[in-house]
């Protein structure tokens, strides 16, 4: 575990985004860019972010939810429905790179926030919405979350194990998918500008990100017109991969390869196996899966997990356990990595939390600053950024266009 340290502002220094998004999707692609250096200035409405409040874990007043996906930001108070806020969001727009949203469609448009409202205050800003569904199609308006797209997308149709229920995936893949989309877009659009002075408006549908991780399964569909089912652990093509029991966890293996099955068969004290003619080729041991998968099984409950893979691992082969949250979180490997850093707490006390997995040799992503208190940046950034005197600040609080601690 490392604690962040403060020497580098990160590659994106410089850019200003105004970050409008709420619950996962949005905001995990902007902390993102937050860890690289922007400016992400997140504009809240006058209850917050509903994931403030999200039970069951909180430090302080923000719940654990919101602590995961909101370091690096800065927190403004806005009341775009008042049209005192609106001017003021205006404002930020004319000092902005990029504004970044994850409404459904329609809201911005009946907000006066969107981007054909927008550009008229800044014709270069760059404007990126995520949406359950994207801003064209019959579902368009329907409201949606990580799991609709999962279930929506076939991804969820095969996780699980074979013959049994299709289950989601433990990770939220189509919320952090669609951010990591988001960003990829706003980066390339930003690239754009750099060339030709132009801004544009961009989208991401988080259900479009799940198809696209479909790859070589649609490409198989396309191929035989064969619907898959769950698959457990394994591989529609390669033959041994996937997990296994052992005497005490379970671990997986990958030796599709014939080199690797050599090189497995007699880590596991059974070289006879890659003789076997029914095992011997990449392609025997696909269409003799059935029969090989069983004596791999029955053969590794012999001994422990950690015995296995260290005879496996000196052989070359790839493995690994299927570790548990407690064992992830104190391997060594993601300790070397820094992919655990510590931040301030409420009461000044260090609060780990997940390190930034980009690795920049000349830009690297160090500086890691706890989540903002609701509004707890309104009058900074009024004043510093927008030039606000602090009467004018007054009356628009008092007007509840804004609020700030």
């Amino acid at each position: 575990m490392t604690e962040a340290k403060t020497e580098s502002k990160g590659p994106l220094q410089g850019i200003r985004i105004i970050d409008l998004s709420m619950m996962l999707a949005g905001p995990s692609g902007s902390m993102l860019m937050g860890d690289l250096g922007a400016e992400i200035i997140k504009i809240e409405p006058l209850d917050g972010d509903e994931t403030r409040v999200a039970p069951p874990y909180y430090y302080g007043e923000n719940s654990a939810y919101f602590w995961s996906i909101n370091r690096n930001k800065k927190s403004v108070v806005l009341n775009l429905k008042s049209p005192e806020g609106r001017e003021v969001f205006y404002d930020l727009v004319k000092k902005a790179d990029v504004v970044y949203d994850n409404y459904r469609p329609g809201v911005l448009e009946r907000l006066k926030v969107d981007y054909e409202h927008l550009q008229r205050y800044n014709p270069q800003i760059i404007c990126c919405s995520i949406s359950t569904f994207g801003y064209t199609g019959p579902y368009r308006d329907r409201p949606g979350y990580d799991l609709i797209v999962q279930a929506m997308s076939g991804g969820m149709s095969i996780t699980g194990e074979p013959g049994g229920s299709p289950v989601r995936a433990g990770i939220p893949l189509g919320d952090l998918v669609g951010g990591l989309l988001a960003v990829h877009g706003i980066l390339a659009a930003y690239i754009h500008r750099q060339k030709t002075g132009q801004g544009q408006r961009l989208e991401v549908s988080l259900l479009d990100g799940q198809v696209y991780l479909l790859t070589y399964i649609a490409q198989y569909y396309f191929h035989s017109g064969k619907i898959p089912g769950p698959i457990g652990s394994g591989h529609q093509s390669l033959v041994p991969y996937q997990a296994f029991k052992t005497k005490d966890i379970q671990i997986v293996i990958v030796a599709h390869q014939d080199h690797h099955f050599q090189r497995l068969c007699r880590a596991m004290g059974k070289p006879e196996w890659a003789e076997d003619p029914r095992f011997a080729t990449r392609n025997a041991r696909l269409e003799n899966k059935s029969l090989l998968i069983p004596m791999m099984e029955s053969h590794l409950q012999t001994k422990s997990g950690d015995e296995w893979l260290e005879a496996i691992h000196k052989a070359g082969v790839p493995a690994g356990p299927i570790n548990t949250l407690d064992r992830v979180l104190s391997d060594p490997q993601v300790l070397t990595r820094e992919m655990i850093v510590e931040t301030e707490g409420p009461a000044k006390e260090k609060i780990k939390t997940i390190g930034n997995p980009l690795k920049m040799e000349k830009t690297p992503a160090n500086t890691f600053t706890r989540p903002p208190q609701l509004g707890e940046h309104t009058r900074e950034v009024l004043t510093n950024i927008l030039g606000y005197s602090s009467e004018n600040i007054d009356s628009l609080k008092q007007k509840g266009a804004i609020k700030s601690t």
